[in-house]
């Protein structure tokens, strides 16, 4: 018998770190732990269409710190960063404390091919528009494998092609030593809404080998960040402003 075990949990405190950050008595730890996951449903569903990667949440003190890696920033900041307020807004109202600050980070991702839950989510889209899961499976990973992967492993689960019996169908290409603590894998998985019924996509991706005490690279570009003192101001009319500052003190 196969003994299975998840891939990021595998590797905690060793090459990957948590998603949620924080620490709570026994007593709190329940509410908090609803929390971060009525958040994270949220703003998953809302913002399903900028290819959100993950969600972090850390909480230090009175203060909530939340990044949204995703693949379009724009969708999420909004024209003059109305979009980052409103979802802010929207948070405290499911949070329902007015004695904590939520401040919301939005950080790019650099290459959606290398990032395992936005391959999953691309083959399920792929698959609630009827293409043949084999061809979405093979062509995921030719983009995969293009963008510097080294390797991938992508099964489906479901009834696959209308079938009347569900079955698990995988692919494979490259190396995945899922057995290898210093490997740097990436895992994601995603659902597909068919009119057969739902079809679960899984999707690991090997990136390399880490050094020893080495963490896995995230796989960000830019942070555009909004607080309460700077909500109506995105990173780059940011980094307009002090670049003219500083030509300004040079000339003068």
């Amino acid at each position: 018998m196969g003994q299975k075990t998840h891939p990021k949990g595998f590797r905690l405190g060793i090459t990957q770190t948590w998603d949620s950050q924080w620490y709570a008595s026994p007593k709190h730890y329940a509410d908090l732990l609803l929390e971060d996951r009525l958040v994270r449903d949220h703003i998953k569903q809302k913002l399903y269409n900028a290819g959100i990667s993950r969600i972090e949440i850390w909480r230090k003190a009175q203060l909530i710190q939340i990044n949204v890696h995703a693949v379009r920033p724009g969708i999420v900041v909004g024209k003059g960063g109305q979009g980052l307020e409103l979802l802010r807004n929207q948070v405290n109202a499911l949070i329902k404390r007015k004695d904590v600050i939520v401040q919301l980070n939005v950080i790019e991702v650099s290459k959606a091919d290398l990032d395992a839950t936005l391959t999953a989510e691309a083959v399920a889209q792929q698959l609630e528009r009827r293409v043949a899961f084999r061809k979405a499976m093979k062509q995921a990973m030719q983009r995969t494998m293009r963008a510097g992967a080294k390797g991938i492993k992508i099964m489906v689960s479901g009834r696959l092609g209308g079938t009347d019996i569900a079955r698990t169908e995988w692919l494979r290409e490259g190396a995945i030593p899922l057995h290898t603590l210093r490997a740097d894998i990436d895992y994601g998985t995603a659902v597909g809404t068919t009119l057969f019924g739902i079809i679960g996509v899984k999707t690991w991706i090997y990136k390399g080998l880490l050094e020893p005490g080495q963490m896995s690279q995230r796989n960000v570009k830019a942070v555009s960040s909004n607080t309460d003192d700077e909500g109506d101001e995105d990173s780059e009319n940011g980094r307009r402003k002090k670049k003219r500052e500083r030509e300004r003190g040079k000339g003068q």
